[in-house]
Parts: C-alpha cells; sequence; structure tokens
C-alpha cells in the first residue's frame, strides 16, 4: 500500500516537472499576443511596426552581461538579430539564457540617429569607459530598432 502511494507521489512529481520544463520559464508580463510576427518582416519594413505590440520567437544569441537588461534574439533569417531591451531591475535576463529559445513580447521602438549624435555618444563612451573611439568611422544616420520587452518566455 504505501509502495503504491510513493509511486503514485513519484509519478506527480515527475508529470508537473515535466510540464514546467516544457512550458519555459516567465519573465516579466504575460504574454498576451497569439499570433506570432517574423522577426525577418519587422527588419523589413521597422516603420511599419513602430509602436505597435508583437510577439517573437528565436534564440537567444546574446545577454547583457552586467544586469541582464537586455537580450539578442535570433531571426528566422541568418544574420538577422532584434534587441529586447528592458528598464534596468524590471526584467533580469540570466546569463544562462543564452543559446536558449525564447519568445518575447513587446513594442517595437524605431529611432534615427543623427551623426553627430552617435559621435557625441561615442565620445562619452569613451570619456566614461576608456575605450578608444574614432570619430571618422562614423559616415551616416543609424537606424536602431528596439523590442521594448514586457514579458517573456525562455525555453
Amino acid at each position: 500500500m504505501f509502495n503504491k502511494h510513493l509511486t503514485s507521489l513519484l509519478i506527480l512529481v515527475f508529470i508537473f516537472n515535466y510540464i514546467a520544463l516544457a512550458s519555459g520559464k516567465s519573465y516579466g508580463k504575460k504574454i498576451t499576443l497569439k499570433k506570432m510576427t517574423k522577426i525577418s518582416h519587422i527588419l523589413a519594413e521597422p516603420q511599419k511596426f513602430d509602436g505597435k505590440k508583437v510577439l517573437v520567437e528565436g534564440p537567444i544569441v546574446d545577454v547583457c552581461e552586467h544586469r541582464g537588461c537586455w537580450m539578442e534574439i535570433g531571426s528566422d533569417k541568418e544574420f538577422e538579430s532584434i534587441k529586447f531591451k528592458v528598464d534596468d531591475g524590471v526584467i533580469v535576463i540570466p546569463m544562462d539564457a543564452k543559446g536558449k529559445k525564447v519568445r518575447a513580447e513587446g513594442i517595437i521602438s524605431v529611432k534615427t540617429t543623427s551623426v553627430e549624435d552617435q559621435i557625441e555618444k561615442g565620445k562619452k563612451h569613451s570619456e566614461k569607459t576608456g575605450e578608444e573611439f574614432d570619430a571618422s568611422t562614423i559616415k551616416e544616420p543609424k537606424t536602431i530598432i528596439l523590442l521594448k520587452g514586457e514579458g517573456a518566455v525562455i525555453k
């Protein structure tokens, strides 16, 4: 009788662990969208998605080493990715998430930075970190496409 209950308990523990691993770990707000948007579509026409909430999926190719405040999500197309950025401390993305798969939801932000602003930021960063900065390498405005993160599930 005792062995029968113990076996049932072990089976239940196994099932709960399996479900927890299969569904992944959630960070931030609960994901609300059902329809997935391909990252390649966002990168091809960023202005079309600016200010819109999207759900994307892909491998985590990089994570912020300092505060866990961003992760780079690989696209469905080779050599493309999008940065999922959160305010510091709102969501902390663990370093061991790199290489895992993620479903992430947030608002697309598209900003274009002028050459002058890039040079100013580069100089400030250089002064702060001591890293070398060559302003002559900046030749044209830069468009930055971010996914302002609200929630994610990492598997």
